[in-house]
């Protein structure tokens, strides 16, 4: 059974940084594609960033670019998101999710239970 942990989230202040990691077990980074999702207090989950499976990308939504950089260990299978510049609008919890074979990267058919970034003076 594919299971993804996340770690990493907390409390940071505007402008600080903090990096998450999503141990993925028994994913194979090289056939699936990845990414990260978060869900902001009252919102729907959001796409944030991801990579194909042959190594395109990593993408990012419109309101991370630039400051969120994510990476891969491919023999580790550890997706790893750096977050910089944090903003208050980033609170959220932070998913990591395997994406549908086949599919876009905002499509996921397993998804960790995420962990808590907050964003406060």
């Amino acid at each position: 059974q594919v299971q993804l942990v996340e770690s990493g989230g907390g409390w940071a202040q505007p402008g600080g940084s903090l990096r998450l990691s999503c141990a993925a077990p028994g994913i194979s980074f090289t056939e699936d594609s990845m990414s990260w999702v978060r869900q902001r207090p009252g919102k729907e989950i959001e796409w944030v960033s991801g990579i194909y499976s042959d190594g395109t990308g990593p993408f990012y939504s419109d309101a991370v670019r630039g400051r969120f950089v994510l990476s891969r260990d491919i023999g580790r299978s550890t997706l790893t998101l750096q977050m910089n510049s944090l903003r208050s609008e980033d609170t959220a919890l932070y998913i990591c999710a395997k994406v549908r074979p086949g599919g876009p990267l905002y499509e996921f058919d397993t998804r960790g239970q995420g962990t808590l970034v907050i964003v406060s003076s």
